[in-house]
């Protein structure tokens, strides 16, 4: 049976004379029920009052409030009049992410650093971000790389995401949160690493291992961190070699490694010499030191083999350990064995378990001091490269990673050396700015030849969209604070939106001299030059230098002190 309904209970009270307790006579006749009446009515009255008086005084603060708002408001809108005035639109986009690192910052509107002019740059290169990777997203999402003009992707890489994966710390640093979310649900639910695929060990440790594990440094969000570990066990089998030198290529389905046809057989020193950051990093998050002991034993070897000079030769036998007649160089299959040396050190928060890598790479840059040359007429500095007892008088854009480098070691001199090494990096600089400034469309060659009397000339005259020179312009900047190094970022960065930016991406050039466009979007090209040039325009505090490295592929890494115990001697 239902419930009777709650009106038709009250009318049946009232049926059975419930009218008689409203009449007066009821109270007039008892002194009682008076007196009940009375003090009912003197709470009521005292009850009503007090609640009116509250209510007044909260219309009052409710009105102080208002007013307030109102100000600030104003004062909002002032702001907003004076940033459109100096044509710059400020993106404020909060991560709330309890997980998110807290020495990043996440907010674009967070980074005032009073300077209206990088303030407007920086977002300049926000805009180009946001129009390279929504052209990518648009034409070519989930594939390694986008050709703009043909509006589709390839998969240079195996089909890895290579410019998703590599652009996810660039979306997050640049505070841009929904892209950086859409990037994280497809690396969650579609990044599938069993591929019967030949893989580059070294493309894949720096693009994918790296990325995956900048993701997670600065998101906390631990699906990177389980990816990266996923793709690093199929490398792992690389290095099984006699040596503990890694092969170059490896299966990622069936961990089938080997080496290129064309190397001889020999392993290549840059690629099998820049996996130590990505690798110790992994062991240091996941708490599994197989991927650490597995690159330094490398290293180990590399060390019994290492001359007194610092300069080795490009080829290696995985097998012996030994080099082979090959040349020597800090441009193409050589220069990042060299970055890694000094960034090891630096990772492990150059205490005495990684002071070996420090006194490596010491010993590489009297090396490399060794090849410095000066061009006629204009006395430009330059790394020439060397084989056997013969140097040629030829550097590679690549090679313009070195001047960041040296002014990121000169700090670990004394007095005198360290003022040596960073007059050296600023030298260099000069050059690799002048790569640029010396063609018709102020975008630098793959390489130039130094000739006397002719100063520098265009080798191989494509343009890819690489980063280095920004590169280095970014650590002079925040190790001088010199604001010149901006400026030529600046200039440079205005270079690559009038020749390199078409209506979906940005392409390089086959030619610097006559400007014709090719049809790739290297994932390098977000992963490194937009966010080195964005943090040339940012505040230090973005990314500090005494907590992050960067892995030769730009993706920053937190710093974790390394004590003694950790390797064996």
């Amino acid at each position: 049976m239902g419930k009777k309904s709650s009106s038709s209970s009250s009318s049946s009270v009232w049926s059975r004379g419930g009218w008689r307790y409203l009449h007066p006579s009821r109270y007039l006749n008892s002194p009682k029920r008076l007196t009940f009446l009375l003090f009912l009515f003197l709470f009521l009255n005292y009850f009503l009052w007090d609640r009116r008086s509250l209510s007044s005084a909260h219309q009052l603060k409710v009105t102080e409030l208002n007013q307030q708002v109102t100000s600030l408001q104003n004062e909002v809108e002032e702001l907003k009049s004076k940033l459109r005035g100096s044509d710059v639109q400020r993106k404020i986009i909060r991560f709330g992410d309890n997980n998110s690192n807290n020495n990043v910052k996440k907010n674009e509107g967070d980074l005032d650093d009073g300077d209206p002019i990088s303030i407007e740059r920086r977002q300049k290169v926000i805009d180009a971000m946001l129009h390279a990777w929504n052209s990518y997203e648009k034409y070519a999402w989930g594939h390694d790389e986008l050709e703009p003009q043909t509006k589709n992707g390839v998969d240079s890489f195996g089909g890895l995401g290579a410019t998703l994966v590599d652009s996810l710390d660039t979306l997050f640093i640049m505070g841009l949160k929904e892209q950086f979310q859409r990037a994280r649900e497809w690396v969650a639910n579609s990044l599938d690493f069993n591929k019967d695929y030949e893989a580059s060990v070294f493309e894949t440790t720096i693009r994918i291992v790296g990325g995956l594990l900048s993701a997670f440094d600065l998101s906390g969000d631990d699906i990177f961190l389980q990816k990266a570990r996923d793709i690093a066990d199929r490398l792992l089998p690389a290095w099984n070699t006699e040596s503990g030198i890694p092969y170059n290529r490896i299966n990622l389905a069936h961990g089938h490694a080997h080496n290129l046809r064309w190397t001889g057989g020999n392993c290549i020193l840059a690629d099998s010499g820049t996996e130590q950051l990505e690798f110790i990093a992994l062991s240091q998050r996941i708490k599994d030191a197989k991927y650490q002991q597995k690159v330094e034993n490398g290293i180990k070897s590399v060390h019994k083999i290492f001359p007194s000079d610092g300069l080795l030769p490009i080829y290696i036998n995985p097998h012996s350990g030994t080099t082979s007649h090959s040349t020597i160089t800090f441009g193409a299959m050589g220069d990042s064995f060299y970055e890694y040396l000094l960034k090891a050190w630096i990772q492990g928060n150059k205490t005495e378990a990684v002071k070996y890598y420090r006194n490596m790479w010491e010993t590489s840059m009297k090396g490399l001091q060794s090849l410095i040359r000066k061009s006629t007429p204009s006395s430009f500095t330059y790394i020439c490269e060397k084989t056997g007892n013969s140097t040629s008088d030829k550097m590679d854009e690549l090679a313009c990673f070195a001047p960041g480098m040296l002014a990121l070691g000169s700090t670990g001199y004394g007095p005198g050396e360290a003022e040596k090494i960073l007059a050296l990096a600023e030298e260099l600089a000069w050059t690799c700015y002048n790569f640029y400034l010396s063609t018709p469309t102020k975008l630098a060659g793959e390489n130039y030849f130094f000739r006397t009397g002719q100063d520098m000339t265009v080798g191989t005259s494509w343009n890819i969209l690489r980063p280095e020179t920004v590169e280095s312009l970014f650590y002079l900047w925040r190790l001088t604070g010199n604001k010149t190094y901006q400026e030529w970022g600046w200039n440079i960065f205005q270079a690559f939106e009038r020749n390199s930016r078409i209506e979906t991406g940005y392409v390089g050039l086959k030619d610097v001299n006559t400007g014709v466009k090719d049809n790739m979007m290297q994932s390098f090209f977000l992963a490194e030059t937009l966010k080195y040039l964005y943090l040339l325009f940012s505040p230090s505090s973005v990314i500090p230098l005494d907590e992050w490295v960067f892995n030769t592929e730009a993706h920053p890494l937190k710093i974790v002190t390394r004590s003694p115990d950790e390797r064996e001697e």
